[in-house]
């Protein structure tokens, strides 16, 4: 019999997203690799999404895309919508953050929640009062918070055949992400500068603030340029173009989406030392560092990096591997074993 899953997604962007949208990507990424292996999708996700599975909506638009849709009241009509079918589902899996949680208690049909990262501390209580109702996966060990209980940790996958391996790269820097003090951003243009490279600063504004104060007084559309969001097509480019890419956050990282597209194209990352980044690169795909001092030593040895080993490195975190650690977890939960389990199965990218 045909498993019936819901994959409720995200709405502040589109499934797949134009630009930004690390969730919506995932998502998307997921809920293809579903439907690819025969299993009835329905995607809760915006109605401009673009899907194989069956799309359910009430949100016409990404809130983000559109300031006439208040976020509230939209995700609460999403949430609400998805839950509201439970009973046509064998499994709902949830990639919307804590408040679907709430619903969880409503419904027969079991749930699993990937915790993409924990915004803030006061979001904690909810994961806790639902700890034994509902499955969660974590994204990385280093994203684990050590009062709740996992089925398993299932890495993000990618696309490769999104990305375009270079096996040359060239003698920019990149920045791809969010600009937020707490991705760095201003640590990588300390970087460029005192190594003398290019930096191109790709992605959303998303603290206005940092990126007057920080940012923008240090564009010369030279030496450090910042393109906004690219889309895949700009990244691709972006990527493969690029010496390395620079990943030197502030906080601990959850899981770095684009350190793994980095190493799709080929590109070795230098990454701060906080999180996930020690489970993503191994030895010969770039490194880890503890410092802008040490960043900037990084860069001058980065031409020794085997762009080969990390294309292959990213090959562990494929669609594929993706699904299969989803669909395990899947089993666990319809079958009711993952209760039993005194700490959970983890699903983990080999080591190399």
């Amino acid at each position: 019999m045909t498993v019936r899953i819901a994959i409720l997604g995200p709405i502040a962007w589109r499934t797949p997203p134009r630009h930004y949208g690390g969730w919506e990507t995932v998502v998307s990424n997921l809920t293809e690799g579903l439907v690819a292996r025969g299993y009835d999708v329905t995607l809760f996700a915006t109605g401009d999404s673009i899907t194989r599975a069956k799309l359910a909506w009430v949100c016409p638009r990404p809130y983000e895309e559109d300031k006439s849709l208040d976020p509230k009241v939209w995700s609460a009509l999403h949430i609400a919508h998805c839950f509201e079918r439970a009973h046509e589902f064998d499994l709902i899996h949830n990639h919307f953050d804590f408040l679907p949680l709430t619903y969880t208690r409503l419904v027969d049909t079991p749930v699993v929640t990937t915790i993409h990262g924990f915004s803030s501390p006061d979001i904690l209580p909810v994961y806790q009062v639902y700890n034994d109702r509902v499955a969660y996966v974590s994204i990385s060990d280093a994203d684990r918070h050590p009062s709740l209980r996992y089925v398993a940790t299932v890495y993000n996958g990618i696309d490769l055949n999104q990305f375009t391996f270079n096996p040359e790269g060239g003698e920019t820097l990149v920045y791809l992400g969010r600009i937020h003090p707490e991705k760095g951003v201003h640590l990588a243009i300390e970087v460029a500068r005192r190594t003398g490279h290019r930096l191109v600063i790709a992605g959303i504004v998303q603290d206005v603030d940092y990126f007057q104060h920080d940012i923008a007084p240090h564009l010369d559309g030279e030496q450090i340029r910042f393109v906004g969001p690219v889309g895949p097509r700009a990244r691709d480019e972006l990527l493969g173009n690029a010496l390395a890419t620079l990943h030197l956050v502030t906080r601990p990282e959850r899981f770095g989406l684009s350190i793994v597209e980095s190493l799709a194209c080929g590109t070795p990352v230098i990454a701060m030392d906080l999180g996930s980044p020690r489970e993503i690169l191994t030895a010969g795909t770039g490194f880890l560092v503890k410092s802008v001092d040490e960043a900037v030593e990084a860069v001058r040895h980065v031409r020794e990096v085997d762009r080969r080993a990390c294309r292959r490195r990213a090959r562990d975190f494929s669609v594929e591997r993706m699904v299969d650690g989803y669909v395990r977890v899947y089993e666990q939960v319809l079958n009711g074993t993952w209760k039993l389990q005194e700490e959970g199965v983890r699903e983990h990218a080999p080591a190399g």
